[in-house]
């Protein structure tokens, strides 16, 4: 049974939407926006979320004004929204991070750091950090075939790195090779140890080699989802004896002065600084044996990693993180160079490989709820001769009342006593209706009132227990009815396509209304999305460090929208969605906040329509008209549908295949 919008319980403090108790600031306390959201995100007093693209350098939008604008010009929901500011200031941060580190701890080297395309390969994205990221000679980092050659294209600056990961055949080394007299500075990263003879085979052959870089597997152990991309298990990277093994074949093969990097790497989303700290200890070693082996070096990748705080509760959990940007440049720098100087070596440049960290936060989904499960109906009117069930139903119904005055000693335990003894009832007759109805003794109009006259006990037992003070203590089968009650709110979306994450690792995104956040929400709810699929819907929310199954929302108002945000889903979400019930991308387009106020649509682009992705998967829109075209022949032949019923029809499937895959009215 789809039961929707439950009452929240609530405080006798704060009782009505209208009482003029709840403010916005209680709406961003709810959804975590002032924790998470900070320095991004904010909502002013209408109860609308602010967009603040630079930070606290100025500039903000209004996200729901800016949705009924972009609405205007026929950009439809769900609609993703990337504020390019907002990617060019969490580069500026990143770099002021570590060159704040630099000057503190007297660091001779530097930092250069490139974006994994693999976190978001859309071409605006790449380019945009491309150009943003030149005056720190900011490079990429690529893990395929394709990723080089987009990495290749848009990297024309000759002192920036282009880190190349991932499973290498020939072809890929020489390509790599030849890059370098391009005037590029490709680095082959060797992360299996029969990648070493490829290489030395591909530079022999061409009398040219790339800049090679080993990545190595460290025994420092690492936590949450990505915990086991460390140790011996790990799916890339050379152990210690491999390590040792591929200096030797490349000093053999006259390659050992173009060793110049190493890499390592403890997983996505790093939780716990602790983890790091112990991980570029023994880096920091490696390094400086490297060194001592022959090798020239003057890099230091140390991979990706850098987490966001999705949650806002600082701590070190798979949604959140226990330190800050600073905290991590900090902790970068200063043990690398504690490694470094007591050796009399050079301290390397730093190279970071922060996707997630860069490109959480620019992108916002913006989705429409289509509608909400509804409860069972009012309490249906008795008939002249109901059976003795439900007879029994409505004495309960009606002995739920209000709870006696407090001032009446023992008043709320007796009443609790009774609201349970009520729900214990109700919970026993409806069994005994479906019993009946199994063995033929009751209607099915009669077990469809046994169930309204049920629910309609929950919902009365719920409102009791609502109104009593917060220390209450309550029993445990009776706190659980407030969830039982919750809602289905039907979102115009595919989590498959753009929220995978959420369905695949049950990773947590903050989710919120971008309005009426100054009103109180009175309802529980979870979302599910337009696919056929169960797993089709988002039911678990951030909760201040913990995690819960329904979000406070809104009771749906006629001819009136309610827009649901996604917030930091920029990093994989765009590139990991797949077409589940052929739902392609949505709308997307990238705004900049222009000189002297407002903003600008800097680049629009439109979803999957339906035609496209019939054709992703071999389908001949042209063909599936035909078809049906000769199949309303026929039926008009037949008699069974009229000439203009046919013109419609047809009418209806053309102008489907020209709009995008979401429902639009």
């Amino acid at each position: 049974m789809v039961l929707a919008e439950s009452p929240l319980p609530t405080d006798p403090q704060s009782s009505a939407v209208s009482d003029g108790s709840w403010t916005a600031a209680d709406g961003a306390a709810l959804y975590g926006l002032d924790r998470w959201g900070d320095p991004y995100f904010s909502v002013n007093g209408r109860g609308h979320v602010m967009v603040q693209p630079r930070g606290e350098r100025g500039g903000a939008l209004d996200l729901v004004e800016l949705v009924q604008e972009l609405q205007g010009r026929d950009l439809s929901l769900p609609l993703l929204i990337r504020f390019d500011d907002i990617l060019e200031d969490r580069l500026e941060r990143l770099h002021a991070a570590f060159e704040r580190a630099i000057a503190q701890y007297s660091y001779s080297g530097r930092y250069q750091g490139v974006f994994p395309v693999k976190c978001n390969q859309q071409r605006h994205v790449v380019e945009q950090l491309v150009e943003t990221g030149r005056r720190w000679h900011f490079g990429l980092e690529a893990g395929s075939k394709a990723e080089l050659l987009i990495a290749l294209s848009l990297i024309d600056d000759p002192e920036a790195l282009l880190i190349c990961n991932g499973y290498k055949d020939r072809r890929y080394i020489e390509t790599a090779i030849l890059a370098r007299r391009l005037g590029r500075q490709p680095v082959v990263v060797i992360e299996q140890a029969e990648e070493v003879e490829r290489i030395i085979a591909a530079s022999q052959e061409l009398g040219a080699a790339p800049f090679i870089g080993i990545r190595a597997k460290l025994s420092a152990r690492s936590t949450g989802r990505w915990g086991s991309s460390v140790g011996e298990r790990a799916k890339f990277g050379l152990s210690i004896p491999d390590v040792l093994a591929t200096v030797e074949a490349l000093r053999q093969a006259g390659l050992l002065a173009d060793l110049r990097l190493l890499h390592f790497h403890i997983g996505s989303q790093i939780n716990d600084i602790a983890v790091l700290k112990d991980a570029l200890q023994e880096a920091g070693q490696v390094y400086v044996e490297l060194t001592r082996l022959g090798a020239p070096m003057g890099y230091l990748d140390v991979g990706g990693g850098l987490g966001i705080d999705y949650d806002g509760s600082r701590t070190a959990t798979a949604a959140s993180t226990n330190y800050s940007l600073q905290n991590y440049a900090n902790d970068v720098v200063a043990t690398v160079r504690e490694c470094c100087e007591p050796h009399g070596i050079t301290p390397p440049t730093l190279v970071s490989e922060s996707g997630r960290a860069i490109a959480s936060h620019f992108s916002v989904l913006v989705f429409d709820v289509l509608g909400a499960g509804a409860l069972p109906g009012a309490v249906p009117e008795p008939g002249a001769e109901e059976p003795l069930i439900l007879r029994n139903l409505r004495d309960t119904y009606r002995s739920i009342t209000p709870p006696p005055t407090p001032d009446q000693e023992g008043a709320e335990a007796r009443g609790l006593e009774r609201l349970q003894e009520a729900w214990n009832d109700a919970l026993k007759f409806k069994d005994d209706a479906l019993a009946a109805f199994r063995l033929g003794y009751l209607s099915l109009p009669d077990r469809a009132t046994a169930e309204q006259i049920t629910w309609a006990c929950c919902q009365a037992i719920a409102e009791r227990l609502a109104v009593l003070p917060v220390a209450t203590p309550v029993p445990e089968e009776l706190r659980a009815l407030p969830a039982a009650l919750a809602g289905t709110y039907y979102a115009n979306l595919s989590v498959f396509r753009s929220a995978p994450d959420t369905w695949a690792i049950d990773q947590l995104f903050p989710v919120l209304p971008i309005h009426r956040l100054n009103e109180r929400p009175q309802r529980l709810g979870s979302f599910a999305d337009l696919t056929c699929d169960s797993d089709g819907k988002i039911a678990r929310f951030i909760d201040r460090g913990q995690v819960k199954p329904l979000l406070e929302l809104h009771a749906l108002r006629p001819a009136e929208p309610y827009w649901i945000g996604l917030f930091l889903g920029g990093a994989y979400q765009e590139v990991m969605g797949n077409l589940h019930n052929l739902f392609g991308t949505t709308n997307a387009v990238h705004i900049r906040l222009a000189d002297g106020g407002g903003y600008l649509v800097d680049h629009v682009v439109r979803g999957d329509t339906n035609a496209e992705v019939l054709e992703a998967m071999e389908h001949n829109p042209d063909q599936l008209l035909e078809r049906l075209r000769l199949a309303s022949e026929a039926a008009i032949t037949r008699g069974s549908l009229k000439i203009h019923e046919a013109r419609r029809l047809m009418a209806h499937l053309r102008t489907s295949l020209g709009q995008t895959t979401y429902l639009q009215g």
